[in-house]
């Protein structure tokens, strides 16, 4: 073998070797910060949606098998119990007319369907291999009124406990304060570290 063909075949088991490693370490579950805490933001918007539209059957797989929501005072644990204790709580599909209102119609026009959309900021996450702590501002605009004008209706902050189950991070915990309820307001205590 001439100097180089040697030189050619060396640098192609070279390249070759370098590929099988790439190729091997990423099926590793080996995840960068960057990469778990894009996937945990990706659960709390799939959380939000989800919630915003009534569908609790995706609503519920945020959760694990056993998974606990804390709404202060009503806590359910499991996705069949919190799909239930939810639902229990939710308005009918589509939202209600204002009070003393007929939902179909207004003094000049029909009432089309209200809605409501939940928001998150401030998020802060502690991310410990497949164990995650976070807390996180909430707020809920609606325009369930009868102009159907966009107001801020509610606030709060959640405590969340998380893990990676299959590669996949789900909440094992949250805990949700609502800062326009006293029954269910947080403490004076800054909950973040």
């Amino acid at each position: 073998m001439s100097k180089w063909t040697t030189k050619v075949f060396y640098t192609l088991i070279t390249l070759s070797l370098i590929g099988i490693l790439s190729y091997a370490s990423a099926g590793t579950n080996n995840s960068s910060y960057g990469e778990d805490r894009a996937q945990i933001e990706n659960l709390q918007a799939r959380y939000m949606f989800a919630l915003d539209f009534g569908d609790l059957d995706t609503f519920v797989t945020t959760f694990t098998e056993d998974g606990i929501l804390d709404i202060i005072g009503m806590q359910w644990q499991g996705r069949k119990n919190i799909k239930e204790g939810l639902g229990s709580m939710m308005p009918p599909a589509g939202g209600g007319a204002p009070e003393g209102q007929n939902a179909s119609e207004s003094k000049d026009k029909p009432l089309y369907r209200a809605t409501g959309r939940h928001n998150i900021s401030n998020i802060v996450i502690k991310i410990d291999g497949d164990k995650a702590v976070g807390r996180a501002y909430w707020f809920h605009m609606g325009n369930n009124n009868p102009e159907r004008k966009a107001g801020l209706d509610s606030y709060g902050y959640y405590e969340d406990e998380m893990v990676k189950v299959n590669g996949q991070w789900l909440f094992s915990k949250r805990r949700i304060y609502n800062e326009q309820m006293a029954e269910w307001i947080g403490s004076d205590k800054n909950p973040c570290w």
